[in-house]
């Protein structure tokens, strides 16, 4: 029989594949924790502790069903740090005849195994990675021919071909999508939930990494690790999330609040993302409660769920392959300024920013909203360099990988794909933050102030990016309500908004 070697990555712990539906004795399973992947981006240590502690549960469960496994850990002496070269030193260590993998989800890792693959002498071959509902290339099939690509289209033609929440060729309710009913600001006397977490300890993973010089963010418990790690874990979370949140998920999914880190949340990403659960029977388990508790979860909630998974994480990975690698050096704004330095700290006055930059410092998490209209806004709105950004997320969150971190950060949010992803550039001032939050109350700037020394900077900021951006964005016929109110403004406020950005600009390290 051929020796095969097949590699698993480590956001393909997936263990329904069919790979894993027989014991093979010619078949030799490799895992490996590498330098090239723990050090292409600063990562928080809860990402890399994750990945390595569900990689290392990953492991011990195809053992315990007789799988032959090498694990590679991350200061094994002959551990050579990347993908091809610990290939080819098992190719010739053990006499593999044939190699084989998952297709990867990122480019960047396609490409290498790809390159890997023309340079050996063996046999190989790609498998895939059977996780999403759509292929690679089906998003580019779908709009061949298309100007726009509008994500209501797709994801009413994936609903359809998946009978999902579908009656024939029609919505179940007659209607597709209910996000106009899901934008609610917590009541100031809620109280939600308290997130079910994990207190997994990941103490030695934690000591084997600071053994090596990689260079991380954040913070951790090590003996109190939040994040599942293994699929029963995984599974445990959607329970929680179905049973407990699913009620109130639409209705708060864009509302934030001090210190409430989890809401309504599923915080299910990373587990989907590392393939532990599939969006499959995520969304199969979800529609299954609302049928047990119709009167409870109403539609709205369901449908708002399951728009993100197999809508919005399908619609993003499409464009992803679609337009890698020339997204990655997009800049439609052709915004160059750094990063402030409280990004990395959390250490600023404005109590939206604090407080989402702490707990992403904190849990390696932020919900949509917090990424997309606190973190996101404020960094279009200051001309921030979408490299900046882009190393920033994809640093900072347990589930960025980059396929779905990209294409959210530098498309839907930064706008520097010109609006392939986003119609319009999701940019506020003040007053929004507040409707969907409770930061501004107690916050040192003034919400309702747009000049002045405690005026809040995203009023300034905001008027300033319209301003700055006019070329580019005044026939946008989203946004051309704006315009038409600032150019009736008078020209001694106009002045004095962009004198008041500029000011906060240049000292933007001490806001």
């Amino acid at each position: 029989m051929t020796k095969t070697l097949r590699l698993i990555l480590g956001d393909q712990l997936n263990s329904n594949h069919s790979w894993y539906k027989t014991i093979d004795d010619s078949v030799t399973y490799v895992m490996m924790e590498i330098r090239t992947e723990t050090d292409y981006a600063s990562h928080h240590i809860q990402k890399v502790v994750g990945f390595f502690a569900a990689m290392q549960s990953f492991y011990n469960e195809l053992i315990s069903k007789k799988h032959n496994v090498i694990y590679i850990s991350i200061n094994d002496e002959d551990n050579l740090q990347s993908f091809d070269k610990n290939i080819k030193q098992l190719i010739s260590k053990y006499n593999f005849l044939n190699f084989e993998y998952q297709l990867p989800d990122e480019f960047r890792v396609d490409e290498h195994l790809k390159n890997l693959c023309k340079s050996l002498s063996i046999t190989n071959s790609f498998v895939d990675s059977e996780h999403f509902f759509t292929s690679r290339n089906e998003l580019g099939s779908f709009f061949e021919g298309k100007k726009t690509f509008l994500l209501e289209s797709f994801y009413r033609a994936l609903r359809k071909k998946n009978s999902v929440l579908m009656e024939g060729d029609k919505p179940l309710t007659g209607q597709w999508n209910y996000d106009g009913d899901n934008r609610k600001k917590l009541p100031k006397d809620h109280q939600p939930i308290t997130p079910l977490v994990f207190n997994n300890n990941v103490s030695k993973i934690v000591q084997e990494i600071k053994k090596t010089n990689i260079k991380t963010i954040g913070t951790i418990d090590e003996n109190n690790f939040v994040w599942p790690i293994n699929r029963q874990q995984s599974l445990q979370l959607v329970e929680f999330f179905v049973t407990e949140c699913l009620h109130l998920f639409g209705s708060y999914q864009d509302a934030m609040a001090p210190n409430e880190w989890s809401l309504y949340h599923s915080r299910i990403s990373f587990s989907m993302n590392v393939k532990m659960i599939s969006p499959q029977e995520v969304i199969e388990r979800a529609i299954e409660e609302w049928k047990i508790r119709p009167t409870e979860i109403e539609f709205n909630q369901l449908e708002g769920f399951v728009r993100q998974i197999i809508g919005w994480r399908e619609y993003m990975r499409g464009i992803y392959w679609l337009k890698m690698p020339e997204y990655a050096t997009m800049n439609f704004l052709n915004n160059q300024e750094k990063l402030p330095d409280w990004f990395w700290t959390g250490k600023t006055k404005m109590n939206c920013m604090k407080d989402a930059i702490n707990q992403s410092l904190n849990y390696a998490y932020a919900h949509h909203i917090q990424r997309l209209m606190i973190t996101g806004n404020f960094a279009l709105l200051a001309g921030i360099d979408p490299d900046e950004i882009d190393a920033w997320y994809l640093g900072i969150y347990i589930d960025a990988i980059e396929w779905v971190e990209i294409t959210n950060t530098r498309g839907m949010s930064q706008f520097a794909d010109g609006g392939i992803v986003g119609t319009k550039p999701y940019v506020s001032s003040a007053s929004y933050i507040d409707k969907m939050s409770h930061y501004c109350g107690t916050c040192f700037y003034k919400k309702a102030l747009k000049t002045g020394e405690k005026s809040c900077p995203f009023n300034s900021l905001y008027w300033n990016f319209y301003d700055r951006n006019e070329a580019k964005l005044a026939k946008n016929p989203r946004i051309g309500m704006m315009y038409n109110v600032w150019r009736k403004m008078k020209p001694d406020d106009k002045t004095a908004l962009l004198q008041q950005a500029d000011y906060y600009l240049k000292h933007i390290n001490e806001l």
